[in-house]
């Protein structure tokens, strides 16, 4: 071999390696993951998706630079959409179809998304909302999150929430301790998801930042300037669209960060919501029917943007294909190269090829079936508020069928006309129905006695009753359940406050409660909380007001409910009564308690025999002492 035909061998196989080389580089490692979602902002609440009104500049720029989902759905209430995009799983299998009531806290055999995340060596930080359990096993920190900064409940003010918080300068729990912080609520969850990506850069760990927004959810606050910018709108409107736009700040400011970090290339961003608009509506809705809890299109049809420079996902590219939350945990996994437990099946699929802008997509399954229901009551009912969705076609009800391609709108109920395409749709419902059916019983209970977790704080939020549960601190304040107490305007209620008879009124909801060790428990019974250290018979001054178009839930009085005795009631035994004296801010009693489920439902009681539940309780497990 001659010297020019060894240089060409050598120059030909170094060309190999620099090819392979250069191959390796474009394809982007695991990247970051940046998940936005905010509460109760609906498809057309963005300026991108025709709005005329919203100031939304920064998630504009966004979608234009972005793939976008315009076929992507999830529940039509917050809970729900939360549960499913985390585990892959329908909502009404994981225990989460409303909102309170007991029916918002993720069954412990679920895996998260952060958790397998965490497990695949991903930093995992969650900012703000949680809202699928305030208690162990259930909170953020429980599932596989290491960086955990949040409110109670679903919302600020809310009654999980810490006392008199409002969107203001509140206080929140920072890894389970309570820590105060200045200024408006998404500017501090913004904030400290920053500082938490600014760690994870410094040390080039992979993170996932999942930064979740109470706002624009009611109460309708926002800082002062934002409300301005709408001055020329209805209150309700320029607070709604002013927290939005708040929003589209810290979006703005999020994607600085990332650039200044120079960890934007492989940094998967993601925007999306939770369900529906709950009060932009009136301005625009991108042309579809229902808002917030509904079935049609309008409840539950929501924005998902995704940029990813490193996988050329920078340049706008909008598939219409049908997708839906349960897609996420699947989506998410294939990305970063994370494993799920063996025992695990999505009910999802990954739709990371409808978010390429080069992927084949011929073979993709145009006739997917999904569910999605708003399902708002104690115990799940068949067809209630339900849409069956295939491609062009939504079966609502098992009695109303929409060509979406034909009529976006669901005007014109084509039923009579198409009644094959109704038959599969409700044959696909009824094998999904009576597949999940088996594990509506799986009550989601409180843990007590758990060595690490010996005390344990109950709220009203988490009753389990027929009738909406004193979920907010204004109920709290207005004595939400009281049989005696005035009803207040009808706009302020949630149901029914006084009894419809003479007869005194009793308390109907109870706590599920599962002890893991038996032995002695103290529970200590109170009408305010900790925090607010008050009388049991107290009442309380309003607290101040905050800018916005409603007042703030601690802006109520808070009244009196004048108890006389408390009673310790558990699986509708009356165990112990012990009476309420002028000065107590709890009542606490003992029992001994074997291992098991129990249905814990104390109660104050006024000289009339009108019962209220305990709002709050806290459970102590005993230490006990060798002799």
């Amino acid at each position: 071999m001659n010297r020019l035909s060894q240089r060409i061998i050598v120059l030909s196989a170094l060309g190999s390696l620099l090819s392979a080389d250069f191959v390796a580089a474009a394809e982007p490692s695991r990247p970051n993951i940046v998940f936005i979602i905010t509460d109760d902002q609906g498809y057309g609440d963005l300026g991108c998706h025709g709005n005329p009104v919203i100031k939304t500049p920064h998630l504009d720029t966004l979608a234009a630079e972005s793939s976008q989902l315009a076929d992507y759905h999830v529940a039509p209430t917050c809970s729900p959409t939360r549960a499913a995009l985390l585990t892959g799983h329908w909502t009404n299998r994981t225990g989460v179809w409303h909102t309170v009531n007991g029916r918002s806290m993720l069954r412990e055999n679920e895996v998260t998304l952060a958790r397998m995340l965490t497990d695949a060596g991903y930093a995992t930080g969650h900012f703000g909302k949680w809202h699928l359990g305030d208690n162990f096993p259930y909170r953020p920190e429980d599932r596989g999150f290491t960086e955990v900064y949040r409110h109670g409940g679903g919302g600020v003010g809310q009654t999980p929430d810490l006392w008199n918080n409002a969107y203001f300068d509140g206080h929140y729990f920072h890894n389970g301790k309570v820590v105060p912080a200045e200024g408006f609520c998404t500017d501090v969850f913004f904030d400290q998801a920053h500082r938490f990506i600014r760690q994870q850069a410094a040390t080039r760990r992979s993170f996932f930042a999942y930064i979740t927004t109470n706002a624009p959810h009611g109460p309708l606050h926002a800082p002062q300037k934002y409300l301005d910018m709408y001055a020329d709108q209805p209150p309700a409107i320029a607070a709604f669209f002013g927290m939005i736009t708040n929003i589209d700040d810290n979006v703005g400011a999020t994607r600085r960060l990332l650039r200044e970090l120079d960890i934007e290339q492989n940094t998967l961003f993601i925007f999306t919501t939770d369900n529906g608009t709950a009060t932009g509506a009136s301005i625009f809705n991108a042309g579809m029917r229902g808002a917030k809890g509904s079935e049609y299109d309008g409840g539950h049809r929501v924005p998902l943007i995704a940029h990813w420079p490193a996988a050329g996902w920078n340049r706008k590219h909008v598939n219409d294909t049908l997708c839906h939350a349960v897609d996420v945990a699947p989506t998410l996994l294939e990305i970063t190269g994370a494993s799920k437990p063996d025992a695990v099946e999505f009910d999802g699929i990954s739709i990371r090829r409808l978010l390429d802008p080069t992927a084949d997509l011929r073979d993709w399954p145009r006739d997917r079936m999904l569910v999605t229901d708003s399902q708002r009551v104690r115990d799940p009912i068949k067809w209630k508020q339900t849409a069956v969705m295939s491609g062009r076609w939504r079966l609502v009800n098992g009695r109303e069928l929409y060509d979406i391609q034909a009529d976006p709108g669901q005007r014109s109920n084509v039923l009579d006309g198409h009644p094959d395409q109704a038959a599969r749709m409700r044959a696909f419902y009824d094998a999904w129905w009576a597949e999940l059916e088996p594990t509506f019983a799986e009550t989601t209970e409180i843990h007590l006695g758990h060595p690490e977790h010996p005390v344990v704080s109950l709220t009203g939020h988490d009753w389990i009753q027929e009738a909406l549960p004193p979920w907010n601190q204004q109920h709290i304040r207005r004595a939400y359940g009281y049989g005696a107490a005035p009803a207040g305007p009808a706009k302020d209620r949630k149901a029914p406050l006084a009894a419809t008879d003479s007869s005194p009124s009793v308390h109907r909801g109870h706590w599920a409660v599962r002890v893991l060790t038996p032995g002695e428990y103290e529970i200590s019974l109170r009408r305010w909380p900790v925090e607010a250290d008050q009388p049991i018979t107290a009442p309380l001054p309003p607290g101040d007001d905050v800018p916005g178009a409603s007042k703030a839930f601690r802006a109520h009085p808070g009244l009196a409910i004048p108890s006389v005795r408390a009673t310790l009631r558990i699986d509708d035994r009356d165990l112990e009564t012990k009476p309420v004296e002028a000065d107590d801010r709890d009542v606490t009693f003992t029992a001994t308690l074997t291992a098991g489920s129990y249905q814990l439902a104390p109660v104050f009681v006024d000289a009339e025999g009108n019962e209220v539940g305990a709002y709050y309780a806290i459970v102590t497990k005993m230490i006990t002492v060798a002799p």
